[in-house]
């Protein structure tokens, strides 16, 4: 067993982040400690290591069937919720789509204990892995299989998704996102739009009178999704909200 100093030299070597160490003194299995280094020095995502991440209030079992959660969508969630409390109304009802490990979906029912909170996703593994952090986190949530709108049932205050929207042929994602995340999460056609569209021209019968639309699109996607939302939506507020880095991030469709 090496020691601390030892590790610290022997990432400091391999040019892998100290602060990768000290999550992993953090969160990681004491048991484990010599084949979690291997991993992480290997390249796999510290995330899927430790089997665990934080998220807003929740904390989240992750593995490599479920992305891994981002800052971004945690500010997705805070703008959400802003919004949403503005109505002052409690039973919200809220559906997720694409819900991964279930991350959004989990949040919004911390912030809203009586709204009605529905997590959608086509691959069972991940809904097995959303499944588990409700239960992990004292949430009671419907948990759906299938493809973005199609098992949702009657209409929603809310609807909010982080789909796949990468690009195939993006060169900018990272290999260590390539290699070791799951692609049905991260890509989409029609040059990463594919998500959207199906959701923006289907979404219509799932809504009510008043409702919110949101949205975590890629940074470079602004011009074509407002424009195209604004067709779709001509009666309602649409406007796409920066991250905390500055870049265009957030597509929100509200109508009061």
């Amino acid at each position: 067993m090496k020691t601390k100093a030892q590790l610290k030299e022997l990432f400091s070597s391999r040019g892998v982040s100290l602060s990768l160490l000290d999550y992993l003194e953090k969160y990681g299995d004491p048991n484990k400690i010599e084949e979690q280094v291997k991993e992480v020095l290997n390249g796999v995502p510290i995330q899927y290591v430790v089997g665990n991440v934080d998220f807003y209030r929740a904390n989240l079992e992750v593995n490599s069937s479920v992305l891994i959660p981002r800052f971004e969508t945690e500010e997705l969630c805070d703008k959400v919720i802003q919004i949403l409390k503005s109505w002052q109304q409690d039973e919200l009802s809220i559906a997720d789509i694409g819900t991964g490990s279930g991350c959004i979906a989990i949040t919004m029912k911390q912030a809203f204990p009586k709204a009605r909170v529905t997590g959608v996703d086509i691959s069972l593994d991940a809904l097995e892995v959303a499944k588990r952090n409700g239960i992990r986190n004292h949430v009671d949530i419907l948990w759906q299989c299938g493809n973005l709108l199609q098992p949702l049932e009657g209409k929603y205050d809310c609807i909010i998704s982080n789909p796949p929207y990468i690009d195939e042929k993006d060169p900018e994602v990272m290999t260590q996102v390539r290699t070791y995340e799951p692609h049905l999460a991260l890509f989409a056609e029609e040059e990463g739009y594919a998500n959207y569209h199906k959701i923006l021209t289907g979404v219509k019968p799932y809504l009510k009178e008043q409702y919110l639309l949101a949205f975590e699109i890629g940074y470079q996607q602004k011009e074509h999704l407002e424009k195209y939302a604004r067709n779709l939506f001509p009666d309602a507020m649409v406007s796409v909200e920066k991250d905390i880095s500055g870049k265009d991030r957030f597509l929100f469709i509200l109508k009061k």
